[in-house]
């Protein structure tokens, strides 16, 4: 028994220690992807950072040098540095740009919307009339519990599909298995828009599509770009975080008595979540930041808020992945395919709705990828047509944090209707 025991207590107890390997972590996987090398180089384009920040943690949990699923650290992740870049995501949000891209871009990308939200009920309820145990479990091992955290990675990004995680309450086993089909099956549907942005024109004249608006926008972007850009001072990181955490700090104050009203007055609503303080949080969260938006506070953009929001949100990642049992990745390799049937129907819709409008293709590869990989991949897809085109992605990437949360929650909802019982 006692030998057991030796086997799984940790090799590091100490949290500001596993704190500190954490970040070390961090670093070493963002040094090393800025390496030159080509062999690095190669690594990196077959396994991307963002799966290291998930996996070394994980690996490091599954050889118990930390305990992750006891540590404190995973919920300090979540419950600060979650909705703190949330805000300063948000606080971002140009509507009247979005408006102005309403009719192609903005069509586009709700149409990759629409095709996520309604991709993974139906992905469930076809693995479901084939291997119902697939998309089947109990309690917290109910796969349309991962599945949901899956979709607001899918409609927003990392923070959203944390904030499902806190939400729904999956297994760390059901998460850890989720997290490989994100990462696997959304950079391949990102490799292929990649490829396809070196064949536009072959693609746009597929779609019927003239491209004179994407030129403009480019040089519009470019524009505004040398206009407002700006080398950021103390005080303006001082600014950041302090909107960032106070607003993080007022959003907790009022999630737990909202959510205690919720519990003791509609009990009946525990099954949409709204009696978890954590949903309260997140909405208030985003909330705030959309409001900062209508203020000066956004200047800050351009200081670089969405910077730090990232720098916050990878944090968050390896507190998260400190969770992550490396094994159980295997233990349901159906999962794989759900991913598949889902982002194929997202496609299918994408694809369609582009033939119709006559939208060029840049349209379609950012739209997606504002859903499917948030700012980060959202931004590299679009300096893949042109480096002024950055800024299209941010916006709807960021769009995409504000509602990723909560169409992704309604999707779990149409998700555990459909699962078998």
């Amino acid at each position: 028994m006692q030998n057991a025991i030796r086997e799984v207590t940790p090799m590091i107890t100490d949290q500001a220690a596993v704190f500190g390997l954490l970040m070390a972590v961090l670093g070493l996987v963002f040094f090393t992807s800025s390496l030159k090398n080509k062999y690095i180089q190669g690594f990196y384009s077959v396994i991307p950072p963002l799966l290291m920040c998930y996996f070394i943690p994980g690996i490091l949990n599954s050889l118990h040098i930390i305990d992750g699923e006891n540590s404190p650290l995973a919920s300090i992740g979540s419950r600060y540095f979650l909705p703190a870049c949330l805000i300063l995501f948000t606080l971002n949000l140009d509507l009247r740009e979005m408006w102005n891209l309403r009719k192609r871009a903005g069509l586009m990308f709700l149409a990759g919307t629409i095709g996520i939200m309604l991709g993974g009920p139906l992905a469930v309820w076809i693995t479901a009339l084939v291997a119902p145990d697939v998309v089947g479990g109990a309690g917290p091992d109910e796969v349309w519990r991962g599945l949901g955290a899956l979709a607001g990675s899918w409609i927003g990004g990392s923070a959203n599909q944390v904030a499902l995680r806190e939400i729904l309450q999956p297994s760390p086993k059901l998460f850890s298995s989720i997290i490989a089909v994100d990462v696997f099956v959304a950079y391949i549907w990102m490799a292929l828009l990649l490829f396809g942005a070196s064949k536009v024109k072959r693609l746009n004249q597929f779609f019927r599509a003239d491209d004179a608006d994407v030129t403009a926008l480019s040089q519009r972007m470019d524009s505004q770009t040398q206009a407002h850009g700006r080398t950021a001072e103390t005080k303006d990181y001082i600014f950041m975080l302090a909107l960032a955490l106070g607003g993080t700090g007022l959003s907790s104050l009022l999630s737990s008595p909202v959510a205690d009203y919720m519990a003791t007055n509609y009990p009946q609503l525990e099954k949409f979540s709204l009696t978890n303080g954590f949903f309260w949080l997140v909405l208030f969260a985003t909330i705030i930041g959309v409001g900062l938006s209508f203020t000066p506070a956004r200047k800050l953009e351009h200081a670089g808020a969405s910077k730090i929001g990232t720098t916050l949100l990878y944090m968050l990642i390896v507190t998260i992945g400190m969770q992550m049992d490396i094994a159980a990745i295997l233990n349901n390799p159906g999962l794989f395919v759900v991913g598949i049937i889902w982002i194929s129907f997202h496609a299918i819709v994408l694809i369609v709705v582009g033939r119709l409008i006559k939208a060029p293709f840049f349209y379609l590869a950012v739209g997606s990828m504002a859903n499917v990989g948030g700012v980060a991949s959202a931004t590299v897809t679009a300096a893949a047509f042109h480096p002024s085109l950055i800024s299209v992605g941010v916006i709807l990437a960021v769009f995409g944090y504000a509602i990723g949360t909560y169409a992704g929650w309604f999707t779990a909802i149409l998700m555990q209707m459909v699962s078998p019982i």
